[in-house]
């Protein structure tokens, strides 16, 4: 049986969770609740959404099911998912063996008051630039920059918008990033060819971001005095970061902390082989909700794909495209529209290749460029949106539940979306293939011979 393409309405699921969530959470925010998005739940909103995505379409209810399932599970997102349980395990038992206090009386002890908001942010990049993951380093960091809020009298809105920045930033950079794997194998470029074009764009924004930190971070008062110091209990967090630097898979970096905290909890006697049991249950439990939404947004959008929202949004907005500026503005708003639906950068880049790659061969986007757009705004949205994962999760983190507040200090996503969208508007950093006028992606003309 064929199935029935649904245009617009195939976003319906989608629309649903977002109405809920976003709807009511903004209805009881502007009534002054100091607990807006709390009356609708983010679990409850999604599950309407998916019940929506299962009642719609003609096809037996077992093979939506079916189609629903397929998506939600993928490989990627199974992975994301065990990477998510992982760095609960780590924040979570690192810290019962004591390792975010000795991280942070140690910044303390030795960071002026002012340099600890921007050091947020530089160390959180090149942890992220190490390990290819803006959520590890969100799980990592996290802990710490909250103890700095609330030794030091930090705002702690400030603090964690820091860290988020600043895991994006090598979010978007790394060479073993989930993104920018995605971006480079799906566009057809070399990794170096994309990251010189993106640290371009990149390294200004984040002198912008530090210079903002550093004029705002001066809140801060650091509590005069001794600070015990345990170098031992810093050492996982310096062993992550040396074998992240060397280009360790993450499950190996994370898990090597993780044994390393156990071990030291052990031989410090802050932990106990029940109390590291209980830690790790913990640990996991604080990803429940942020695996839920994994698995249930992307099994709405693969949905939303059988049903057709994909190719409608295609077939009506890529046929307005007359240049080679509107044709990157186009690339810039597709993906940035489909990460808001998912919440999940790399996903969003596997959708959008295949999608935007015939457009960026028409009006000769060079592949390395094409990599680095979807690659950037990829990375802007997961930091700005109320539904992507790292929002939620450094809000668990800091005990904040207004997702709008972390919007107020994101002073490097900002500034990333400013410099993309001038080498837009002002043609800046053509390639050499570009300027020549050559041809780009002939996979397409090979497949478009066999296809006719």
């Amino acid at each position: 049986m064929k199935r029935k393409n649904y245009g617009a309405l195939a976003f319906l699921p989608l629309i649903v969770f977002l109405a809920l969530y976003l709807g009511f959470g903004l209805f009881f925010y502007f009534k002054g609740e100091s607990s807006p998005f709390n009356f609708v739940p983010r679990e409850a909103a999604l599950i309407f959404g998916i019940a929506f995505a299962l009642l719609m379409g003609k096809e037996e209810f077992s093979k939506k099911t079916e189609d629903f399932m397929k998506n939600a599970a993928t490989p990627g997102v199974m992975l994301q998912c065990f990477i998510f349980i992982l760095a609960g395990i780590f924040s979570a038992v690192s810290k019962a063996m004591g390792g975010v206090d000795a991280v942070v009386n140690a910044g303390m002890a030795i960071l002026p008051a002012r340099f600890i908001v921007p050091g947020l942010f530089i160390i959180s990049s090149l942890i992220s630039t190490s390990m290819g993951t803006s959520f590890g380093t969100v799980s990592a960091v996290a802990p710490i920059a909250v103890g700095f809020a609330e030794l030091g009298g930090f705002d702690m809105t400030l603090v964690l918008c820091a860290v988020l920045g600043g895991a994006m930033f090598g979010d978007n950079l790394s060479f073993i990033s989930d993104t920018t794997i995605a971006a480079t194998q799906g566009a057809g470029c070399e990794m170096k060819d994309k990251f010189k074009m993106n640290f371009s764009i990149a390294l200004p924004a984040a002198v912008f971001a530090v210079v903002m930190y550093l004029l705002l971070g001066g809140g801060g008062a650091v509590a005069t005095g001794a600070y015990e110091l345990h170098v031992i209990r810093i050492i996982p967090y310096l062993v992550v970061l040396a074998l992240a630097f060397c280009g360790m898979n993450v499950i190996y970096v994370l898990g090597t902390g993780i044994v390393l905290s156990a071990v030291i909890g052990f031989l410090s006697h802050t932990l106990t082989f029940f109390a590291l049991c209980e830690n790790m249950k913990s640990g996991i439990g604080g990803m429940y909700s942020i695996c839920l939404m994994a698995f249930a947004l992307k099994g709405i959008v693969g949905r939303i794909q059988s049903m057709g929202g994909i190719d409608w949004i295609i077939s009506h907005a890529a046929g307005n495209i007359k240049t080679r500026k509107g044709a990157q503005y186009f690339i810039a708003a597709f993906t940035c529209l489909i990460d808001i639906c998912i919440g999940n950068n790399a996903i969003c880049i596997m959708i959008g290749v295949d999608v935007l790659k015939p457009i960026a061969k028409k009006f000769g986007v060079a592949p390395e460029r094409f990599a680095s757009l979807l690659d950037i705004f990829a990375c802007i949205i997961p930091g700005l949106s109320p539904i992507g994962m790292n929002v939620l999760a450094i809000m668990a983190y800091g005990g904040l539940t207004n997702p709008f507040s972390m919007m107020k200090y994101a002073f490097y996503l900002y500034a990333l979306a400013a410099m993309a969208l001038l080498t837009i508007q002002f043609d800046l950093l053509k390639t050499k293939g570009e300027i020549a006028g050559e041809a780009f992606y002939p996979e397409l003309d090979i497949r478009e011979t066999e296809a006719g």
